[in-house]
């Protein structure tokens, strides 16, 4: 399996269009809750501790005030970001329950070991997931599931992650969850299963010599 191409969905933020919307009722209706999903809430403080292991792993890996002010400016809409990607965790996942998808540990295992050995060890792969995707090393395990989950459910969907049939699938899970968003973290695009003003692409590939490639 080392020898084949990997690839590695990084779910960051989906480009941004017009489309029907779930509009949040925030902390009037959910004091306390940055989101609610399916139900569930997750609170603004799961959100800031989120945040905060991404702070410290960032201020451990660059010691250098200067350099660290720059990172901090660099990654400005860390919060949101978060917030974004633990929602989309939940409707990826809702959507390969659907669809009778699942991620063995083995495979999870398969996947970091060959991206392991792409980036030159462990260590690297970690930094370069907290660098360039904002993931704390300790939930690398976390977000490289969710990113075989996308894969796996593309597969079985016959396409890719950019195509509609894929989408479709993520907007029937966004919706079945009622996505509720605290406004001060935006509103929820149902269609694009995402927040209505994020505008970077949703998707890297990392390609077997290690370099990233954003996906229209």
């Amino acid at each position: 399996m080392h020898r084949r191409r990997r690839t590695a969905l990084v779910l960051s933020a989906a480009i941004a269009a017009a489309a029907p919307l779930l509009t949040a009722c925030g902390s009037e209706a959910h004091p306390g809750a940055a989101a609610v999903v399916g139900g569930q809430r997750i609170t603004v403080a799961q959100l800031e501790d989120r945040v905060n292991e991404v702070r410290r792993a960032q201020r451990a890996a660059v010691p250098d005030e200067s350099q660290y002010q720059q990172v901090l400016a660099s990654t400005s809409s860390l919060t949101r970001d978060t917030l974004h990607n633990m929602v989309l965790d939940r409707v990826l996942h809702r959507a390969a329950q659907d669809e009778g998808v699942t991620v063995s540990r083995k495979e999870l295992q398969q996947m970091r070991t060959g991206l392991e050995q792409q980036a030159g060890g462990a260590k690297v792969l970690e930094t370069t997931w907290l660098q360039r995707y904002g993931v704390a090393p300790d939930r690398l395990d976390d977000n490289l599931r969710i990113q075989l989950e996308a894969q796996k459910l593309a597969q079985k969907l016959g396409t890719d992650t950019s195509a509609p049939a894929f989408w479709k699938v993520m907007s029937a899970a966004s919706a079945e969850l009622r996505i509720d968003l605290n406004p001060r973290y935006g509103t929820w695009n149902v269609e694009k299963s995402s927040r209505v003003d994020a505008k970077t692409p949703w998707v890297r590939e990392i390609t077997a010599s290690g370099t990233p490639q954003q996906t229209a």
